[in-house]
């Protein structure tokens, strides 16, 4: 009979407390979707996938798991029994000594974390996909050989779109194009090829020549590479030095507004692989603190329709926060630049964060209720949730941290990043969260 109300207990207190936290992580992580990268949203997707499974796993697995072994092995139960678990008297002493500095420990995370937040804001961004690769890989060694060979691997090309590319006009912008190119950007430049290019080789230079008649002469393998069949595209490939990201964007910004003045009445493109990984690139690394405003908000959300009550519901969000501001000040200090997964982070923290303080604000409601002193309620609050939130951070922290030992320094660097954000969570739920709920207690906030 024990078990049963064991097995009662546990699904009456323990489970809707996960289920709050469940239903806010998998809100929160839904920002993700705000990046409009699809490996972004596939990441979102995965990790909510993951949480509900989760849950589902604990709920219909993991339960009846202990339930069957505590009723069908009575010895196994007798002694565990006999060593009853205690309070972790530890953390009870430490949050106790926390509490009688709350104001001043209050402040200095807030202080930190606007610093952080305020540094954060000024942050580079890392992305040269080569220094996202093993430093020692055969390819890339191929590949810096081969630059230092023919002076750059990279290259862009301007389309131009006609209905007609063969009219003398077109074929005049091709050529002014190609002028442009080498003269006003010959330091950026260091060739180019073009349909033009290669009727001059040819011996076929002059514009008012060219026509369907002259195309058929030339290989229909070199052709294909500068004109469709329709005669409506033509493209000019051009090989570029290496640039800096900012510098490769001025680039294509001044380049763009240049060309767009040498034919008006004709569509005038720039593309390429360089062009399409640097937009790649600053889509996977900015707007990351929109994508966390927008989870925050969602959480909140969710907590208000829960809990009715908005201190309830914006008490697990002040310390997630804290945690978001701490996170960007240690990158800014030590130079860490954001990858397109450690600009995710926002994310994970709320994720993890929010699992922290909720599960740790439901058990001070239950304390409350056992105590007239606040102090002690905190106290005991943290003394019996303290093992369970540290073997979860743990345990987490050691499946992140197989991701150090990765050749790849994008996911080396996000093992890295992830268990600095996993300390910090850990960190703002034992240090800031106690001083939060005695200030909000002191004051007889009702939740």
């Amino acid at each position: 009979m024990k078990h049963d109300k064991a097995l009662f207990m546990t699904i009456k207190k323990m489970v809707p407390a996960v289920l709050i936290a469940m239903i806010s992580t998998g809100l929160g992580l839904l920002s993700l979707y705000r990046s409009k990268v699809p490996m972004i949203n596939d990441f979102g997707a995965m990790l909510t996938l993951g949480i509900v499974i989760a849950f589902m796993i604990g709920i219909f697995i993991f339960i009846p798991f202990l339930y069957i072994r505590d009723k069908h092995f009575p010895k196994e139960e007798k002694l565990k029994m006999s060593k009853k678990v205690k309070p972790n008297l530890f953390i009870s002493n430490f949050v106790g000594g926390v509490l009688k500095f709350k104001f001043v420990i209050l402040s200095l995370a807030i202080v930190l974390a606007i610093v952080g937040i305020y540094v954060d804001q000024s942050a580079e961004a890392e992305t040269n996909l080569e220094n996202f690769m093993p430093q020692d890989s055969e390819a890339l060694a191929d590949i810096k050989t081969l630059r230092n060979i023919i002076g750059s691997t990279e290259q862009i090309a301007i389309i131009i779109e006609d209905t007609y590319i063969l009219s003398l006009e077109n074929l005049e912008s091709i050529r002014d194009v190609e002028n442009l190119l080498i003269t006003k950007y010959e330091e950026n430049i260091i060739e180019t090829s073009s349909l033009l290019s290669l009727l001059e080789m040819m011996g076929l230079g002059n514009l008012e020549m060219i026509n369907e008649t002259t195309l058929q002469g030339m290989p229909i393998d070199q052709r294909k590479l500068f004109i469709n069949e329709s005669y409506t595209k033509t493209v000019i490939n051009v090989s570029i030095v290496e640039m800096s990201d900012e510098q490769f964007s001025s680039f294509i910004n001044n380049l763009e507004k240049d060309i767009n003045l040498i034919n008006k009445d004709s569509k005038i493109s720039i593309t390429g692989q360089s062009v399409i990984d640097i937009e790649m690139m600053n889509a996977l690394t900015t707007g990351r603190y929109e994508i966390t405003m927008i989870g925050l908000v969602l959480i909140f959300i969710s907590l208000l329709v829960i809990y009715r009550s908005f201190y309830r519901a914006i008490l697990p969000i002040i310390p997630i926060v804290i945690i978001v501001g701490w996170s960007g000040g240690i990158m800014a200090l030590f130079g860490i630049s954001y990858t397109p997964l450690t600009a995710t982070l926002g994310a994970l923290i709320m994720g993890i964060g929010t699992e922290f303080t909720i599960l740790i604000s439901e058990r001070f409601e239950e304390e409350k209720l056992k105590t007239d002193n606040r102090q002690e309620a905190i106290k005991n609050t943290f003394s019996r949730m303290a093992n369970p939130i540290l073997v979860s951070a743990l345990t987490t922290m050691g499946g992140f941290s197989a991701l150090i030992f990765s050749d790849f320094v994008i996911l080396s660097n996000f093992g890295i990043m992830t268990l600095v954000n996993l300390s910090l969570a850990l960190l703002s739920t034992i240090v800031v969260l106690p001083t939060i709920l005695a200030i909000t207690f002191t004051r007889k906030l009702r939740y």
